[in-house]
């Protein structure tokens, strides 16, 4: 059998060639998407930014805002702006990692009061997902600001969900500050079966769904996907000169353990590991970089997860030297901004661990595909174009079923536009 490295090699060729091919389509369209390219007016300007459009709402209004630590007015965050300008601000609600962004994941949350505002924090992460009556008794109006990274097992899309039916349910207003999706350029993955519904999948939705969560939250009400088929009353502030397929590098990590662009841009793909006996380097300088477990054949990188505070308390292999491979050491970086989810890694540590008479799925694997059926499909040796084919009725349902909610421009013909 080919080793990993030999694999891995393989796999980014194939990406670079449909990258560069994908990369003239979009340069003949006329399409720029650096920044620094671009004059001022041209600018990617997030919902956040543009108080103007929302000051209306929330003059005079208690105000509750669900934010981490990526909600921000370029350097200043939104609660520090809001409160330099004399708005009410009269609980934050804190996602999982919390207000500050320093919880690893799965980590409890815990409510309180922020040290450096004196605001009340209330954690809308462990047994308390949901505002309550008495959360949301004195508010009037809800912000939600929080920087997502356009998959459905990312759990900030979890949390605006029961924020807009908890909103439903009391009649609060809720106006979501959008912000753009860096893997907002493909629609890809199994569309999520109820029957393996969760807090990292709540939505009949593919795993990348493009979309941003302004759109999602339209596509929820639209849909009628809250409880009882509530609808939230809602207001989305859209990002301007904002469309689907340009670059957007996040300028705060969105969570501990993806610190960079390509660990953001790899997500979509390693985050199944998490349901494997792979470690996707948690505890390490290369989380959602790197992959392997203690003994795994053919890969050349080393890597020894230890514990971080506040990115990695309990890393998989704690203390143990883990073998596999780090994507990121080709030199070639960019290449996971292909369009598509790329199986081949996982099918490839499957036969290995297969071979070795080792247990490779774990009961979270199901919850994060969404289904049993990409499960069933690896262990039935299907090759990854056989998966993905399987796949293409659902995404081209779903890509209908989205339109009505798209706020900016999407050409799926024209991929990532550098």
């Amino acid at each position: 059998m080919r080793t990993l490295e030999l694999i891995m090699k393989i796999g980014f060729i194939i990406l670079f060639g449909l990258l560069i091919c994908g990369s003239k389509s979009n340069t003949d369209k006329g399409f720029s998407l650096n920044a620094s390219e671009k004059s001022q007016d041209e600018e990617i300007v997030p919902g956040a930014h543009q108080l103007d459009k929302f000051r209306s709402s929330i003059e005079s209004k208690r105000l509750a805002l669900v934010v981490n630590q990526t909600s921000t007015i370029g350097k200043t965050h939104l609660v520090d702006s809001l409160l330099k300008l004399g708005y009410d601000i009269q609980v934050i609600f804190a996602p999982e990692h919390g207000f500050r962004g320093d919880h690893s994941a799965g980590a409890h949350v815990n409510s309180g009061k922020d040290e450096k505002t004196g605001l009340k924090i209330t954690s809308l992460y462990g047994s308390h997902k949901k505002p309550t009556a008495k959360d949301l008794k004195n508010i009037d109006v809800v912000l939600f600001d929080i920087q997502d990274v356009g998959t459905r097992f990312y759990t900030y899309l979890s949390t605006m969900h029961y924020v807009m039916e908890a909103c439903a349910e009391h009649s609060k207003e809720l106006i979501i500050l959008d912000r753009p999706n860096p893997n907002g350029y493909f629609i890809d993955g199994p569309i999520l079966n109820p029957q393996f519904k969760s807090f990292v999948g709540m939505h009949p939705i593919p795993v990348v769904h493009g979309m941003t969560l302004g759109e999602l939250a339209l596509m929820i009400n639209g849909e009628k996907w809250l409880a009882d088929s509530l609808k939230t009353r809602i207001k989305v502030i859209p990002v301007l000169n904002y469309n689907h397929n340009m670059r957007y590098q996040l300028p705060i990590q969105p969570s501990p353990n993806l610190p960079t662009e390509a660990s953001i841009l790899l997500y979509p793909s390693l985050c199944f590991f998490e349901g494997t006996d792979i470690s996707v380097g948690r505890g390490t300088n290369h989380p959602f970089e790197c992959f392997g477990r203690p003994g795994l054949q053919g890969g050349s990188y080393k890597f020894t997860p230890m514990p971080i505070p506040g990115v990695a308390s309990n890393p998989p292999y704690k203390n143990q030297q883990c073998t596999g491979s780090l994507l990121t050491s080709f030199g070639l970086s960019f290449l996971p901004k292909t369009k598509g989810i790329y199986l081949d890694w996982m099918i490839l540590c499957y036969q290995a661990s297969k071979k070795e008479g080792k247990p490779f799925f774990n009961s979270f694997f199901d919850k994060l595909a969404g289904t049993n059926e990409l499960r069933e499909m690896i262990i039935a040796g299907k090759t990854s174009n056989e998966i993905k084919e399987s796949w293409k009725p659902g995404l081209e349902a779903f890509k209908k079923k989205r339109l009505p909610y798209l706020l900016y421009p999407y050409d799926e013909n024209a991929g990532l536009i550098e």
